[in-house]
C-alpha cells in the first residue's frame, strides 16, 4: 500500500512475560501484513524484534524494538517490549507513548499472576489494553480457567471477544462473539467462516451475554435493550467496544497461536476498528497541545554502532522535520525504525513514533518542543529502585579512564541502571534490576565500547566502633636526625558515642602545652587512624578529646603531632573493645498475599527483623512487609524473592542504621578481610 493513501496511524505496544510469544506475535503480524516476506523465528535469530546481539544470545527481549507495517489503510507502529521483570523499566518507558497495548499471555492459568504488576501500571496510567491468549494448542488448556485467572489480576472487567473451538492440539478455530460467526483456522491463510458448532452454542450464548452485560455497565441504551430482550446490532456492540477500550474501562480478550498465525488477523482487525486513534489518546491523556507547534516525548534512547545516538519519540502534536531544533538541540536525522534498520524521513506528523538522530543531552522521558515554546513537561515514568549489584573493573587498567563515559551512555540507554564509586570500599558498583540485567549491561560494555569487565560481589561497607572508654592515653613521637628532629607529645581521652553520632573531636588544652597551630594536625592524625581501625574497617561513633601534651620549640611540627596522635589512637583503641558494625537496611517487600508466609520465612532466614505487614495500598490481593535486613544478606534477595512469587515480588530499600555483628559472624568477616590487626 502506498504511503499517500494511509488514513491514520496506531501505536501499539506488545508486552507480556518472558516466553509468552511476544516477538513471535510481532513477526506474525509483520508477515501477514506483508511488511516481511519471510517470517523469522526467535530460535533462528532472524526476527525483526530481538535484533540486538544481547537479545539473540539469550533468545529473549532485552530492549524495546520498533517495527512498522500497514493494514487497512492505517500505519501501525509496534513496540516489542521486554517481558522479563528485570527489564520492566524499559517497558514502562515505552508504554507511555502508545495508543494501545496487546498483553500476550500463555494459555496457562497458573502463569497469569505474573501479569499483575503490568495490569496495575496500565490501569494507573489509563492506557487501553487488550489480551491475546497465545499458545492455545497447549494440551492442558482450559479457556474458562485462564479467563477467570485473568479477571483476578485486572481491576478492569475482562470481555471475551472470542470463544475457542477445540482444545489443545485439537484447536481448530474460534467464534466471534460480536457477530456470532464461527471460523476455522488455516495455516498461512485467513480463517474460513463455518457454521456455529452445535455443542458450543450454549457456551457461546452465555459468554456473549456476559460480554454484553459488561458493556451495558457503561451504556444505558444497551442496558435497556438487554432488559427488554432486544438483540443489539453488531455496529452498536463494536462502537461500545471502541468507546470503552479507548477509555480504559474494559479489557477485550482474544485467542490464538502466533507461531501458526492463528488469530493474528482478527487481532489486527480489532486494533484497526477498536483501538483509539492518536488524537483520541492525546485527548484522553489530558495533553494540551497546539496543533501548529511540535511536541514530543522520548520513550527510548539507543546508542548504535553506525548511527550514534537515536532518540525514539512519540510525536504528540505538530510536525517534526529533519534539522529542526527541539529543546535547543538540532535534529541530526529523522528515521522510521524496523528493528535495526532505519528508513530516512523528511518529516513526522502528530501521532507517529519515529527516531531522532544525535540529540545530545536529551534523555528518556524528556518532553521536546521547539526553541522558546513554553510547555508543561509531560508525565514520565518513575525510575525503579535498584535491587541487585555487582562490583566491576576493566580487565585492562588502562581502560579505567574510558569507563565513566561508557557507563554514562549505558545509563542514557537504560535508566534502570545506576553506578557509583563507593566511598568506603573504593569499588565501582553497578546497580540494576537483576543478574541478567547486569549481564546484558556488561556484554554491552564489551561489544559497544570494547571494555571487557571483571566482576565480583560488592564488599559490604562494614564499620567498627568501641564499647569502652580510654583516658589519658599518651602518644609520643620523637625522631632525631642530623638536623632538626621531630617531636610531638599528646594525651587523648576516647569514649563511644551513641549509634549514628559519627565522630567528634575537641580539646581541653590550657596553658599552651600544645600550641594552637598543632591542634588541627592532632585531629588529622586521629581521623587518618580512624579510617582503618584495628579490625580493618572505618571507625564510627567515637569522641576523641585532646587533654594534654608537650612540644619542642625547634623540633615540633604538624607532621610530628599527627604521628603522635596516631600512636595514641593505636594504643587507646586496643583498650576500648573494638566491635564490628554492619549496615542494616529498612526493606519494604511487596508480594501477592498468596506468598506472604513464604516471604516472611525468607526474611527470617536472612537474619531479618520483621516490623509488620499489611495489605498493599492500591494493589488487589497484595501485601506489603516491612523489615530490617542486614545488607550482607541482601545480595541475591531479589532472585529468591522472585523465585518464590512467580517472578512478581519486589522490594524497596534504604539504609537505616548500623548494628553490631554477631560475634561468630564478626570473626568470619574479620578473618576473610585479612586486614584486621586485632
Amino acid at each position: 500500500m502506498s504511503e499517500n493513501v494511509l488514513s491514520g496511524s496506531r501505536n501499539v505496544a506488545i508486552v507480556g512475560p518472558y516466553l509468552s510469544g511476544k516477538t513471535t506475535l510481532l513477526e506474525s503480524i509483520l508477515f501477514v501484513t506483508g511488511a516481511v516476506t519471510r517470517k523469522g523465528k526467535v530460535q533462528d535469530n532472524n526476527t525483526v524484534g530481538d535484533a540486538s546481539q544481547e537479545a539473540r544470545d539469550r533468545q529473549m527481549t532485552v530492549e524495546v524494538n520498533a517495527a512498522n507495517t500497514e493494514y487497512g489503510g492505517v500505519r501501525f507502529t509496534f513496540l516489542d517490549c521486554p517481558g522479563s521483570i528485570e527489564f520492566t523499566q524499559e517497558t514502562m518507558n515505552a508504554l507511555v507513548g502508545v495508543d494501545a497495548v496487546v498483553i500476550v499471555c500463555e494459555a496457562a492459568a497458573d502463569r497469569v499472576l505474573n501479569l499483575s504488576p503490568l495490569f496495575k501500571f496500565l490501569d494507573d496510567w489509563h492506557i487501553p489494553h487488550l489480551v491475546f491468549i497465545n499458545k492455545m494448542d497447549r494440551a492442558d488448556i482450559d479457556f474458562t480457567d485462564v479467563l477467570s485467572a485473568l479477571k483476578r489480576v485486572s481491576s478492569r472487567p475482562l470481555v471475551a471477544h472470542q470463544y475457542p473451538i477445540g482444545k489443545g492440539e485439537n484447536l481448530v478455530g474460534f467464534i466471534d462473539l460480536v457477530t456470532e460467526q464461527a471460523y476455522h483456522y488455516h495455516p498461512g491463510a485467513p480463517a474460513d467462516p463455518v457454521p456455529l458448532p452445535d455443542h458450543l452454542k450454549e457456551q457461546e450464548k452465555a459468554t456473549r451475554y456476559e460480554m454484553l452485560e459488561t458493556l451495558a455497565e457503561f451504556d444505558d441504551h444497551l442496558l435497556e435493550e438487554l432488559l427488554e430482550d432486544v438483540d443489539p446490532s453488531q455496529e452498536e456492540i463494536w462502537q461500545d467496544l471502541k468507546m470503552e477500550l479507548g477509555a480504559d474501562q474494559i479489557v477485550p480478550v482474544f485467542v490464538g497461536q502466533a507461531d501458526k498465525d492463528f488469530g493474528v488477523r482478527p487481532l489486527l482487525e480489532a486494533l484497526l476498528r477498536e483501538a483509539p486513534a492518536p488524537e483520541v489518546t492525546t485527548q484522553n491523556r489530558g495533553i494540551k497541545t497546539d496543533a501548529a507547534l511540535p511536541l514530543a516525548q522520548v520513550v527510548k534512547t539507543y546508542y548504535t554502532p553506525q548511527g550514534g545516538k537515536l532518540s525514539l519519540v512519540r510525536v504528540w502534536s505538530g510536525t517534526i522535520t529533519d534539522g529542526m531544533s527541539l529543546n535547543g538541540v538540532r535534529i541530526g536525522g529523522l528515521y522510521r525504525l524496523q528493528g535495526l534498520k532505519q528508513q530516512n524521513l523528511n518529516a513526522a506528523e502528530a501521532g507517529e513514533i519515529v527516531a531522532l538522530g544525535r540529540m545530545e543531552g536529551i534523555v528518556t522521558g524528556e518532553t521536546l518542543a521547539t526553541d522558546g515554546a513554553k510547555v508543561k513537561p509531560l508525565p514520565k515514568v518513575e525510575r525503579l529502585a535498584p535491587v541487585f549489584a555487582k562490583a566491576i573493573a576493566p580487565e585492562k587498567r588502562s581502560d579505567e579512564v574510558k569507563l565513566t563515559a561508557a557507563l554514562n551512555k549505558l545509563l542514557e540507554e537504560d535508566p534502570a541502571l545506576v553506578w557509583e564509586q563507593h566511598g568506603d570500599t573504593h569499588e565501582v558498583i553497578l546497580w540494576g534490576q537483576g543478574d541478567i540485567h547486569l549481564q546484558v549491561t556488561i556484554d554491552r560494555l564489551r561489544r559497544k565500547y570494547n571494555l571487557p569487565m571483571t566482576t565480583h560481589l560488592p564488599n559490604i561497607p562494614y564499620k567498627e566502633t568501641i564499647r569502652k572508654n580510654a583516658t589519658h592515653i599518651r602518644g609520643r613521637y620523637k625522631h632525631q636526625t642530623g638536623g632538626h628532629g621531630q617531636f610531638g607529645d599528646v594525651y587523648l581521652d576516647i569514649r563511644p558515642l551513641s549509634r549514628g553520632e559519627g565522630f567528634d573531636f575537641n580539646d581541653r588544652i590550657v596553658g599552651g602545652v600544645v600550641p594552637k597551630q598543632y591542634i588541627p594536625a592532632v585531629e588529622t592524625g586521629v581521623r587518618e587512624f580512624l579510617s582503618h581501625g584495628p579490625l580493618g574497617f572505618p571507625v564510627v561513633d567515637v569522641a576523641v578529646t585532646l587533654t594534654d601534651g608537650s612540644y619542642h620549640n625547634v623540633d615540633s611540627s604538624e607532621q610530628a603531632f599527627k604521628q603522635a596522635a596516631r600512636l595514641a589512637m593505636q594504643e587507646a583503641m586496643a583498650k576500648c573493645e573494638p566491635t564490628l558494625l554492619e549496615p542494616i537496611l529498612n526493606v519494604t517487600i511487596s508480594v501477592p498475599n498468596d506468598f506472604t508466609s513464604k516471604a516472611l520465612r525468607l526474611i527470617s532466614g536472612r537474619r531479618g527483623q520483621i516490623l509488620g505487614y499489611a495489605a498493599k495500598d492500591g494493589w488487589l490481593s497484595w501485601d506489603e512487609i516491612t523489615a530490617y535486613i542486614p545488607q550482607a544478606e541482601m545480595h541475591d534477595l531479589i532472585v529468591e524473592l522472585r523465585s518464590l512469587t512467580l517472578g512478581v515480588g519486589f522490594f524497596h530499600w534504604e539504609h537505616d542504621h548500623l548494628q553490631e555483628v554477631p560475634e561468630k559472624l564478626a570473626e568470619q568477616v574479620i578473618s576473610a578481610s585479612g586486614s584486621g590487626n586485632k
